[in-house]
């Protein structure tokens, strides 16, 4: 009873003695059914959450209203080589012009074999990366075996299709080894699912693509590739505004995924430019 008075469910449901076990059970099932299936829980109260945006403006100290902005900004990128797989990504979450954190956390440890990145919003992609953990987690323990990751970006592709036209905000990549070795896909709140072996998604991918381009080949060593990431986010952040914080690097090969590291722009900034010759006052 205590717990009940605690979680207030004794102003929702009856217990008087005179209520059915069946009735009781009912009015329970239905108070936490979102508890049940999490993935209810992403169910928006209305039909089109897009519309309504405008409703949550706020205010400043002197009553004027401030305009929320919704535009996202981040540089992720992933490549596939003899190694394995790459990932690197900034950490800087943005809302327009405001920096919402310098930290955030872009690259989702799905298993030991499956990563994922986020771009977009940070709430959707979190959101649904957990949600794909757990599909995976229990595909693990029906099946005594890891999922691969083109299940994996399939079962996402399809989850998130669902919810196609409702606000949703994503586009990330999942990056893995299996059966079949290296495996890359790039999935979209659109519901596209592609792979390929060079991807960059943000705002800061044209500066990223611009690196990789030049310093892409399939035979590069570990030390290489981390290098190659690592610099094409670093020159990203260096252009992009909404792009910054810290860059992280992970590589997946056949033992699993590993974060080599995590250096802030700023020191890489001074590191690259010493490299140069060229010093700053």
């Amino acid at each position: 009873m205590a717990l009940l008075d605690l979680c207030r469910l004794d102003e929702k449901i009856n217990l008087k003695p005179v209520d059915t076990l069946a009735s009781f059970q009912n009015d329970v099932l239905g108070y936490s059914q979102n508890f049940i299936n999490s993935a209810q829980l992403a169910v928006p109260p209305f039909a089109n959450p897009v519309e309504t945006l405008a409703k949550f403006n706020s205010k400043d100290e002197t009553g004027r209203d401030i305009k929320i902005e919704f535009d996202h900004g981040t540089t992720t990128l992933g490549f596939r080589y003899k190694g394995g797989v790459l990932l690197a990504v900034d950490s800087r979450a943005t809302g327009g012009q405001f920096i919402g954190s310098q930290s955030m956390k872009k690259i989702v440890e799905i298993n030991d074999y499956l990563l994922g990145t986020l771009a977009g919003g940070a709430a959707d992609c979190v959101y649904w990366d957990r949600v794909l953990a757990k599909q995976c987690r229990l595909y693990e323990l029906r099946n005594r075996e890891r999922i691969s990751v083109a299940a994996a970006s399939k079962l996402m592709a399809n989850m998130v299709y669902n919810y196609k036209g409702m606000g949703l905000s994503m586009g990330m990549m999942l990056a893995g080894f299996d059966k079949r070795g290296a495996q890359l896909y790039y999935v979209d709140s659109e519901g596209t699912r592609t792979p390929g072996k060079v991807f960059s998604v943000g705002s800061g991918s044209v500066y990223a693509f611009g690196v990789l381009d030049s310093g892409y080949k399939w035979d590069l060593t570990d030390l290489e590739a981390q290098e190659l990431g690592r610099r094409a986010i670093y020159h990203a952040t260096h252009r992009d505004a909404y792009s910054g914080g810290i860059i992280r690097v992970y590589h997946i090969s056949d033992k699993g995924w590993v974060n080599i590291s995590n250096e802030d722009c700023s020191d890489l900034h001074y590191k690259y430019q010493a490299e140069k010759g060229i010093t700053e006052e």
